[in-house]
Parts: C-alpha cells; structure tokens; sequence
C-alpha cells in the first residue's frame, strides 16, 4: 500500500478593498488550507503558497513586497499568483520577479480577474470570477 503525502499549502493575500480576501477566501475552501493576510509571517514550511495580491497604482503594495523579502526559498516550493486589477492586467509579473529574486520557483499558471475600480469594473470580482478561481484551484489540487 503506497502513501501519498499531503501537500502542505498556505494561503496569504494583501487586500484594501475587501476583494483579495474574498478572493483567499475561495482558495482556501477548495484547499482546506486557512486565508490569512501578508502581515502574518511564514513559519511553517509549505509545498506551495498561494499568493492574492492586486495591483494599486500600477504597482504591488509595499505590504506584499515586504512579505516577499520575508520568504525563505528553503520552507517556500512554489507559490501560484492570484490577483484583481481594476486596469492592468495582472500583478504576476512584478510578484514573480520578486519571488525569483529570492530564488522561489513561481507557477506558470496564475488567476486574474477584474476588480472594481472607482466606477470601472463594478461588482468584480464577482459570482463569475469567483467560480473561475475556483475552478482554477481545483485544478491544480488534482496535480
């Protein structure tokens, strides 16, 4: 009889608006694994993060940089990116070069959906997005 291990998965976000949190939220119900903000800091070792940020005047919040720097690449495997932008398309590239920076293998794969801004987008992410990203997480938990 063979055992599979249980990946160990972590889930931390930066939201101002409330939306990268309902966003964590859907992560972790499919995952089991709890949502908690980037100012709790990684200590236990993780197989792969998921990592909610957005992109707030075309850039990520210093709150999600700092979190970043904090990240150990030996206790971090993996993180798959998350976000909501109300105009660009994604934070992923800009996490991404900071995640390599400190030597963290990012996914390929990452979600993104719109999010409100001012009176653009209004009610994103919505039921829609919400599934989507579910259905994106389900996915990669049958890996």
């Amino acid at each position: 009889m063979t055992h599979e291990k249980k990946k160990k998965i972590a889930i931390r976000y930066y939201s101002k608006t409330g939306h990268m949190k309902r966003m964590a939220e859907v992560v972790a119900a499919v995952t089991g694994a709890e949502a908690r903000p980037v100012s709790e800091p990684m200590e236990e070792p993780v197989d792969t993060l998921f990592l909610g940020s957005a992109v707030y005047l075309a850039g990520v919040d210093a709150q999600v940089k700092d979190f970043i720097a904090s990240l150990d690449a030996e206790r971090v495997k993996k993180v798959v990116c998350f976000s909501s932008a109300g105009i660009l398309t994604s934070s992923y590239a800009q996490v991404k070069a900071l995640l390599e920076q400190r030597g963290i293998a990012v996914d390929a794969r990452e979600f993104h959906c719109r999010g409100q801004f001012a009176l653009l987008h209004r009610g994103h992410p919505d039921r829609q997005d919400l599934d989507a990203l579910r259905h994106f997480v389900a996915q990669l938990e049958e890996e």
